[in-house]
Order: C-alpha cells, then structure tokens, then sequence
C-alpha cells in the first residue's frame, strides 16, 4: 500500500496539566491534513512517545485512527528497547486500527546483529500491516548499515526504513525510503525515495506538497525552506516545532519533563524565521 509521500510526526498536544489534549490533537490533525499531509506518524519521538504512559500512548493512536481525516493513512510509533513490550505495542496498534507500524532500532541495550534481526523478526511477526524500521543513530547509538538494511528487508511485513542518517541515504533493495531528516526531503525524491516522515510539515506543509506535485520547482522550493529546517532543529525535537506551533495559533501547550521549553534566544530566531516565510501574517495578535 502507498503510505503517502509527506507524513507529518505529529506533536502530542497538551493541555495547562500536561495531560493528553484530545481536542487539540485531532483538530491539528485535520489541519495538517488540509495543509499538504498525507498521513501521520503518532507517537514518535516527536509526539513525545517516552513520556506517554503506554496507555496514553495507546488512546493516541485510538484518536488518530478513528478520527483520521478521509484519505490520510497513520502510521503507529511502537518501537523501543524491550522487544517484548514494542510486541504488545505493535499487537495494539494494530487492532486500533493503524496502517503501518514505525519501530525504532532499540536504544541503550546496544544488541549486536543476531539480537537485532531476532527484535525486528519478533515485531514483524506481531502485526500484517507494513513495519517501517527507523534508523537514527545520533539517538540510539547503534547504526543499521544498508546491508544490514537489506538483510531486513528480506523478513516478511518490513517494507520501509525511516532513515535519519544522511550518510545512508540511498535505495535498499526492498523497502520503499523515507527520509528522517527535512533537509533531505528534496534529495530522497530525487532520489525515487516516498518522500518524508517529517517535522516540518508542522509548519510549512502547503511548500512541501508543492516539492512533491512541482518536481520542476523542487529545488527552488527547498532552498526557501533551508532556514525553517535548520531553526526547527535548534534544540532537541520536538522544543521548537511546539513553540513554532503556538507562535502560529494552534494549542499544543508544553512539553513533559525532562524536555523543557525552548529558550528565549531560540524563539527569536524562530519567529524571524516564520516571519520571513509570511507564516506569521494572519495569526492574531
């Protein structure tokens, strides 16, 4: 199945307690939607996935699967350290309706090769739908190689890999790409990639569906939002897609220990940078 070319990560909106802001979340959902998402990643390191109780986590994923917004496809963050646990995830999401499943290389534990193909062995055989593996070394220390990658690809149901390491960006036999990183969206459709599992489609969603529908112009459109990658990224995600988020007018409150708000410097920065891309014209005072 085509999971769609731009998947938003989407943040996990909070209310004044930090609980879960069902409200919020859905209306931002249809928002993204109208506003160049194909789909949506919940529960992933941008939606705050290690601070969310499991049932909380789960709920999420019940929300975004009931109230998806017609013709977008949502994909479940389950992976983590415990393969056991990301099996019980993976099950879950499943029956709640998920049409992907999105399992991050196990942190902290550091497997060797035998015990990672035995994980991803394990989380394939949990669910029918496809798994895409995420490859994010800079968060997990461990690395997946594109042999590695290809070895994977062979285990029924692991049909993608979210790659966030820009040195490995390339085509694997097998599974469809996507990219991790914004500034590499461009690149991966030339490359034939599917597109994004994105951070910035937050905010600059409408230019990012021009990249994919304008090939012509791909280039041009990237150079534009060069800035807005860069300055989403000042500090750890997902501390400036939120602040950029409330800076445009949608309630996405704050963010749970032992993430904290972004600094005031940075949010400067920030609101130049959505300033000079006229994000900020029409927002009320």
């Amino acid at each position: 199945m085509s999971l769609g070319a731009i998947l938003t990560a989407i943040v996990t909106p909070f209310d004044e307690n930090l609980d879960v802001d069902e409200g919020a979340f859905v209306g931002l959902m249809h928002h993204l939607a109208a506003h160049g998402s194909d789909g949506f990643v919940v529960c992933g390191t941008t939606g705050e996935a290690p601070t969310l109780l499991s049932e909380e986590h789960l709920r999420v994923v019940e929300l975004a699967c009931r109230n998806r917004p017609g013709g977008t496809t949502i994909v479940a963050g389950t992976g983590s350290n415990n393969t056991r646990h990301s099996v019980h995830m993976t099950e879950r999401a499943t029956e709640l309706g998920a049409d992907a499943i999105l399992s991050v290389t196990p942190y902290y534990n550091k497997p060797n090769r035998r015990g990672l193909v035995a994980h991803y062995r394990e989380i394939a055989a949990a669910t029918d739908k496809p798994v895409i593996l995420y490859n994010i070394p800079s968060r997990v220390v461990l690395d997946l190689p594109n042999e590695l990658l290809a070895e994977l690809a062979q285990i029924e149901h692991i049909d993608y890999v979210k790659q966030a390491n820009n040195d490995n960006l390339a085509q694997v036999d097998g599974l469809g790409l996507y990219t991790g990183n914004d500034e590499t969206f461009a690149r991966t459709l030339d490359l034939g990639g599917c597109g994004a599992i994105s951070v910035a489609s937050h905010v600059v969603g409408d230019q990012m569906r021009r990249m994919v529908d304008e090939p012509e112009h791909r280039a041009e459109i990237d150079a534009s939002l060069r800035e807005i990658y860069r300055v989403l990224f000042l500090d750890s995600n997902p501390i400036l897609v939120k602040a950029a988020l409330n800076l445009l007018g949608h309630r996405v409150g704050g963010l749970r220990l032992p993430l904290v708000p972004a600094e005031e410097s940075d949010v400067t920065v920030l609101r130049a940078a959505l300033a000079h891309l006229g994000l900020l014209e029409h927002v009320p005072a």
